[in-house]
C-alpha cells in the first residue's frame, strides 16, 4: 500500500504539466532594424544652407521618388528645384560619357559662389562643375584634386598663418610662403605638458594639430594646454593586433586623484612677437573655459570653475598687459549645470548674457561690461536651453525653453523670441512637439528661420517661419507610407509617477505590430540613468535604436524618466542622484513598470527585463543586482560599473569631493622682529566617500545576466565590467560575458552582431525561446 502511495506522488508530481515557452519572432524583428529600414524611408529633416549674407537657402530632400535639391527665397514665398535631375545628368554624361542614376545623382560639395545667388560648383564623379540657374548650363572645370589631410594645420582666419606643434612646442609659418619659413614661438613644451592636441604623442618631427584659436581680426591667438606630468595612467590592451597585441597607454584622472590635469593659457601677440599669460589661479585644480569676441583681440573672457564644481567666477583677461579682473561669481549646491551653463558675449563684451539655476529653474540674466547685473531676461518656472540665436540688431534673443508650455511634454524643445531687457516675449513655435531651429548667421537677414519638428507619435515636418513664428512656408512632410506598409505604426506616450507618489515622469511604449490583446507580454525597460540626460526618445524615430525591432520579438519595451535624469527641469529633480550613483534611478524605474501593467493587463510584471548602455550598462546591472527579485533578465553593454574608476569629472560632480582648507604659516621680519601669521590659502580635496559599485553588491544576482564590453574603450575602462565579472565568479554566479575586440565604447561595426545577442538573450530568459539555428542575417 505504502509503494502504491509513494507511486501516485511521483505520478502526480510528474504530471505537472510545463510551462510551454513562446517562440521569438525573429523574422519580424529582422524586419526593422536600422539597416533594414532604411530603405523604406526617405529624409526626416529639412538641413537648410543658407547662401552667404543672405536669406536664401538650398537643401536636398529624399523621398520615395528619389533625391531632390530646393532652392527656397523666403522673401517670394517660392520654393523650386535647385536643378532638374534629369537635365543636369544628362548634361554631365555628355562631358563624363557616363551613365547616372537621374532619382540619386552622386552629387558632392555644392557651393555658391560668393555674392552669386544663382551660381554655384559641385563635385561629381571626381570632377568639378559650374552651374548657372539662370541659364541651366554645365561647364567642367577641373578634376577634384584630393586634398590631403592636413589636421596639422590651424589657420588664422584669412589663411594668412599657420600654426602647427612639433616635439610639443609650436611653430607659426605664412600659408603662402613656398620656402615653408617657420619661426619656433615655444621652447618650454614637453610630454604632457604640450602645446599638441595629443599631448602624449612622441613623435619626433613630424607636424602635428595644436590647441590653437585665433582672434578673428587675426593679430593674436590664444592656447590652452594642460599639464598632465603627474596625472596616473591607465592602458587598454588590443588583442587582435597584428602581428602581436598592442598595448596603449593614456592619461586618465580618476575621481578623488591627488594630481589632475591643470590648465595653462597663454595668449600670443603676432605684432609684438611675445606671450602674455595671465595669472589666472585662484582655486588648486580649477577648470577653466575661454570666449572669444567675434571681431576684436583686445580682450578674452573666461570662466573659472573650482573642482568642487560648486562655485565659479566670470573674468574679463586683458590680450595684452595679462590683468584679470573678476566680473562676477556665482555658487550652485551641490553642482553647476554643465549641460545648460552657457556665457554669450554681446558686442565684442560690452554685456554678457549668462545662464543660472540661482532660483532653481535656468533662466538668462543680462550683465554690463563690469559685471554688474543689469536685468534678468527670462523669468517663470521653466528651463530655458542653450540659446540658438542672438540678434544684436533688434536686441533680440531665440532660446528653446522646456515645460513652459502647460500640458505640453516638459522635454519638448519650444522656441521663444524675447528682447534683451526682458520684453517681448513670443511663442515662435507653437505646436506641441520637439522643435529645432535655424536661421541666417548676419543679422540683417535673421527674418526668417526654418523649424523642423516632430514627436514619437508624429512624422517630422519642416516649415519657414518669420521671426515672430508665422508660418510662410510648408516645405516638407516625412512619407511614412512605405514603412506603414511594412507593417510599422507609432509608438505609446505615456506620463506615470514617480515613487515619491508626485513626481511626473515621462515615457514611450513601444509593443509588437503583431499586437494580440489577449495575451500577455514580457516588459523590457531601456534605461540610461543621467544625470546629463535621459534614455528617453523625443524626436521621431523608425527604430529608436534597438527598441522598435526589440519589441517585435515579442516584448513591450518600455522608455521612461526619473528623478535625476535630466537637466532639462528643475534643479531639484536633475541632482536627485547627488552622492548616490548607483541607486537613485532604480525605484522610479521600477515603480513605473508597476504602474504600467496596473494600467495595461497585457504587461506580465513577472517577466521583467532591462537594458542599456554605458551609464544605461551600469544602471540595468544595478537593478539587477539590487531588486533580484523584480528584474529577471538584464542586457548591459560598456557599463562604468564601478565609478571610482572612472573619470573625475563624473564622479566628482555627480558624487561630490569637498574642500579641507590648511593652515599655513609664514614668517615676517618687522623691525628685525618675527612675526608668524596663519593664513587658510591652500585647500587639499577629498572624495566624500567611495562612490557604491555593482561588484559590492553582484552576490545578489538570481536572473540572467549578459555583460558586454569593447576590449580597448578608452572612456569606460574594460576593468569596469571585468570587476563585475570577478566578483560574480567569486560568489558563484552564473553569468553570460562577451567581449568584443578591437571596439572602444560605441561598438562600432559589431553594432549588428550585439543587437542579435541582446535579441537571444532576452528571447531565452523572457520567452522561453532556445533555439540557437535561427538565421539572424548578420551582416
Amino acid at each position: 500500500m505504502k509503494k502504491i502511495f509513494i507511486s501516485l506522488i511521483l505520478t502526480a508530481v510528474f504530471a505537472i504539466p510545463k510551462v510551454s515557452a513562446q517562440e521569438a519572432n525573429f523574422e519580424l524583428a529582422g524586419k526593422f532594424t536600422q539597416s533594414n529600414v532604411k530603405k523604406y524611408l526617405g529624409s526626416g529633416n529639412v538641413s537648410p544652407n543658407w547662401l552667404e549674407n543672405s536669406h536664401l537657402f538650398w537643401y536636398s530632400y529624399k523621398t520615395a521618388d528619389g533625391r531632390f535639391y530646393w532652392f527656397v527665397d523666403p522673401d517670394k514665398r517660392s520654393k523650386r528645384p535647385l536643378f532638374d535631375n534629369n537635365d543636369l545628368a544628362a548634361k554631365v554624361t555628355s562631358i563624363t560619357h557616363k551613365a547616372y542614376n537621374v532619382h540619386d545623382l552622386p552629387i558632392k560639395k555644392i557651393e555658391f559662389e560668393k555674392n552669386s545667388q544663382s551660381s554655384f560648383t559641385f563635385e561629381m564623379d571626381d570632377l568639378k562643375f559650374k552651374y548657372n540657374m539662370k541659364t541651366q548650363w554645365v561647364s567642367k572645370i577641373d578634376t577634384v584634386k584630393k586634398e590631403k589631410k592636413e589636421a596639422w594645420k590651424s589657420y588664422s582666419p584669412d589663411s594668412t598663418y599657420i600654426v602647427f606643434a612639433r616635439k610639443h612646442n609650436l611653430y607659426l609659418m605664412r600659408s603662402n610662403d613656398t620656402d615653408s619659413v617657420e619661426t619656433q614661438l615655444t621652447t618650454d613644451g614637453e610630454r604632457w605638458f604640450s602645446y599638441q592636441s595629443k599631448g602624449g604623442d612622441t613623435t619626433s618631427d613630424k607636424r602635428l594639430s595644436a590647441r590653437v584659436y585665433w582672434f578673428k581680426d587675426e593679430k593674436k591667438f590664444y592656447t590652452m594646454r594642460y599639464d598632465m606630468r603627474q596625472v596616473k595612467e591607465m592602458a587598454v590592451i588590443n588583442s587582435v593586433a597584428n602581428p602581436r597585441p598592442t598595448i596603449e597607454t593614456y592619461k586618465y584622472s580618476m575621481p578623488g586623484d591627488e594630481h589632475v590635469g591643470i590648465p595653462h593659457l597663454e595668449i600670443y601677440d603676432l605684432a609684438s612677437e611675445t606671450w602674455v599669460k595671465p595669472q589666472l589661479e585662484k582655486w588648486k585644480d580649477q577648470s577653466i573655459k575661454a570666449y572669444r569676441p567675434s571681431k576684436t583681440s583686445d580682450k578674452l573672457f573666461a570662466i573659472r570653475k573650482k573642482r568642487t564644481c560648486d562655485e565659479l567666477e566670470v573674468v574679463r583677461i586683458n590680450t595684452s598687459s595679462g590683468d584679470v579682473t573678476p566680473l562676477f561669481s556665482e555658487q550652485s549646491k551641490p553642482y553647476f549645470n554643465d549641460q545648460m551653463h552657457q556665457l554669450h558675449l554681446i558686442n565684442e563684451g560690452e554685456e554678457l548674457i549668462w545662464w543660472s539655476e540661482r532660483t532653481g529653474w535656468g533662466q538668462l540674466y543680462r550683465y554690463d561690461s563690469n559685471g554688474k547685473l543689469k536685468n534678468q531676461i527670462t523669468k517663470g518656472n521653466f528651463v530655458v536651453g542653450q540659446v540658438a540665436r542672438i540678434d544684436t540688431a533688434s536686441n533680440a534673443i531665440y532660446y528653446p525653453a522646456y515645460g513652459k508650455e502647460k500640458g505640453f511634454d516638459p522635454y519638448y524643445s519650444i522656441y521663444y523670441r524675447t528682447n534683451f531687457d526682458g520684453s517681448g516675449t513670443r511663442l515662435i513655435t507653437p505646436e506641441e512637439a520637439n522643435h529645432h531651429f535655424s536661421m541666417p548667421a548676419t543679422d540683417e537677414h535673421a527674418n526668417y528661420f526654418v523649424n523642423n519638428y516632430s514627436r514619437v507619435d508624429q512624422a517630422p515636418k519642416a516649415v519657414v517661419r518669420d521671426k515672430n513664428g508665422t508660418v510662410i512656408m510648408e516645405l516638407e512632410t516625412m512619407d511614412l507610407s512605405r514603412v506603414k506598409e511594412l507593417g510599422w505604426s507609432f509608438p505609446e506616450k505615456f506620463v506615470v509617477k514617480a515613487d515619491d507618489g508626485v513626481t511626473d515622469l515621462h515615457g514611450v511604449i513601444w509593443k509588437p505590430f503583431d499586437f494580440d490583446s489577449t495575451r500577455k507580454y514580457p516588459v523590457i525597460s531601456y534605461v540610461y540613468p543621467g544625470p546629463q540626460t535621459e534614455a528617453v526618445v523625443r524626436d521621431f524615430t523608425v527604430t529608436a535604436r534597438y527598441n522598435t525591432a526589440l519589441a517585435q520579438l515579442g516584448f513591450v519595451v518600455v522608455s521612461v524618466g526619473h528623478r535625476g535624469g535630466s537637466p532639462k527641469r528643475h534643479k531639484y529633480y536633475h541632482t536627485y542622484g547627488y552622492n548616490n550613483l548607483r541607486d537613485y534611478a532604480l525605484k522610479d524605474d521600477m515603480f513605473a513598470l508597476q504602474q504600467l501593467a496596473n494600467r495595461y493587463h497585457y504587461i506580465d510584471i513577472n517577466r521583467v527585463g532591462i537594458f542599456g548602455h554605458s551609464g544605461g550598462g551600469f544602471m540595468s546591472t544595478a537593478a539587477m543586482f539590487t531588486y533580484p527579485d523584480f528584474y529577471k533578465a538584464a542586457v548591459s553593454s560598456a557599463g562604468n560599473h564601478d565609478n571610482n574608476i572612472y573619470n573625475k569629472w563624473w564622479g566628482e560632480t555627480h558624487h561630490g569631493v569637498k574642500e579641507i582648507k590648511k593652515k599655513t604659516k609664514q614668517k615676517q621680519e618687522q623691525n628685525d622682529s618675527t612675526t608668524v601669521e596663519a593664513h587658510e590659502d591652500e585647500y587639499d580635496i577629498s572624495f566624500q566617500s567611495k562612490i557604491p559599485t555593482n561588484p559590492s553588491i553582484a552576490k545578489n544576482l538570481k536572473g540572467h545576466l549578459l555583460l558586454v564590453h569593447g576590449e580597448i574603450d578608452n572612456n569606460v575602462h574594460p576593468a569596469n565590467t571585468m570587476r563585475v565579472v570577478k566578483a560574480l565568479m567569486d560568489a558563484r554566479k552564473r553569468f553570460d560575458f562577451m567581449m568584443i575586440p578591437n571596439v572602444r565604447h560605441g561598438f562600432s561595426q559589431y553594432s549588428p552582431y550585439f543587437e542579435k545577442m541582446l535579441w537571444y538573450h532576452f528571447a531565452e530568459h523572457l520567452l522561453g525561446d532556445y533555439r540557437n539555428n535561427v538565421d539572424l542575417d548578420l551582416p
